[in-house]
């Protein structure tokens, strides 16, 4: 506050050292709090490209038709897409562990997205093997007709599906890593309130 010229005592900018400062695990958490809230977002986007893919199959099983989706002639899907869904139920989980601060819910988290994330994707990762190496290690003269590789309007099924994973398991693995860090941050916090 100044007055023509003259500063109150005080008030000036050297009161800096005086000042309160905010924890290093507060901003921590908050930080990490932020860029988990990201990571559930980037995971929602692939939740809807896979229900994309789904939506095929979820129709014909209520027993709808329409012809533009059954002319896209989307492969049937495997039980490991399905599951894979489940895993955006653990992302609610994750949120209510950020605005309550809770350890053993974000723990839940961290299991749900072992479970149902990275689980699944682990099958796919095998499952999918042998179409993709066959595809990576054709020689540029080759045609891809002649091998046994199942193709989806134009596209090589395998390496659709890699891309997918590739993506799911950066996202699975951010979220890990975020959310550990939240638990240890909120230990620190219940550790110096126990002091």
């Amino acid at each position: 506050m100044a007055s023509r010229g003259m500063y109150v005592s005080g008030t000036d900018g050297t009161d800096f050292s005086h000042r309160q400062q905010i924890a290093a695990h507060y901003q921590t958490s908050v930080l990490n709090k932020t860029r988990l809230k990201y990571t559930i977002f980037f995971h929602y986007i692939l939740f809807f490209i896979m229900l994309a893919k789904l939506s095929a199959d979820i129709l014909d099983r209520l027993d709808i038709f329409i012809l533009e989706i059954e002319e896209l002639l989307i492969p049937k899907p495997l039980l490991w897409e399905y599951v894979w869904c489940m895993s955006l139920i653990m992302s609610f989980l994750a949120l209510s562990s950020i605005r309550k601060n809770n350890i053993a819910t974000m723990r839940k988290y961290i299991y749900g997205i072992i479970t149902f994330g990275y689980l699944p994707i682990l099958y796919a990762v095998i499952y999918y093997f042998s179409d993709f190496l066959t595809y990576i290690t054709l020689e540029p003269d080759e045609d891809i007709e002649d091998k046994d590789i199942q193709m989806w309007q134009g596209y090589p099924y395998a390496l659709l599906w890699y891309i997918f994973i590739v993506l799911a398991v950066q996202v699975h693995s951010f979220s890990m890593y975020f959310s550990n860090n939240l638990i240890q941050c909120w230990r620190l916090r219940v550790a110096m309130k126990k002091q």
